[in-house]
């Protein structure tokens, strides 16, 4: 019985020592199915999360922003339709894996790293290609000369 009250105290402190937040993301790998790309860094996806369970989410791709479909000015409209096409070529046979998966600011999706079924890093494929840029959660710079 002293073994188990060691083991609950054992518990509770590791609890109370967490990192905030530490607990709100889920490491992975989660395979999917991708159901549309929305735009140039958000995707939306079918989870399998348990045998027989799926669950169905917007995907923002973590460490990266895209210009915007309805953007300030034809250019960034004309990049922003450039980065969906290279997204929609790179899951076109829709297998995707996210990881590091976490709450994201908007409600109604997560923040993910995302693999395609050829093991392509969707964030680092798109930055590298110049369709996107580094983005760290804070203000977003504009797109428009």
């Amino acid at each position: 019985m002293r073994g188990f009250f060691t083991l609950l105290a054992l518990l509770i402190l590791l609890l109370a020592t967490t990192p905030a937040g530490a607990k709100d993301m889920i490491a992975g790998p989660i395979p999917g199915k991708v159901l549309a790309v929305l735009d140039g860094d958000t995707i939306t996806v079918r989870l399998h999360i348990w045998i027989g369970q799926h669950i169905e989410t917007h995907v923002r791709l973590a460490g990266i922003d895209t210009p915007e479909i309805k953007g300030k000015c034809a250019a960034e409209r004309m990049r922003a339709a450039q980065a969906r096409r290279e997204l929609e070529a790179l899951l076109a046979n829709s297998d995707v894996t996210l990881s590091n998966i976490r709450l994201e600011k908007y409600a109604g999706r997560v923040l993910a790293d995302a693999t395609n079924a050829e093991g392509v890093n969707l964030a680092a494929y798109l930055k590298d290609r110049g369709l996107a840029r580094a983005y760290g959660g804070k203000r977003r710079l504009g797109w428009c000369e």
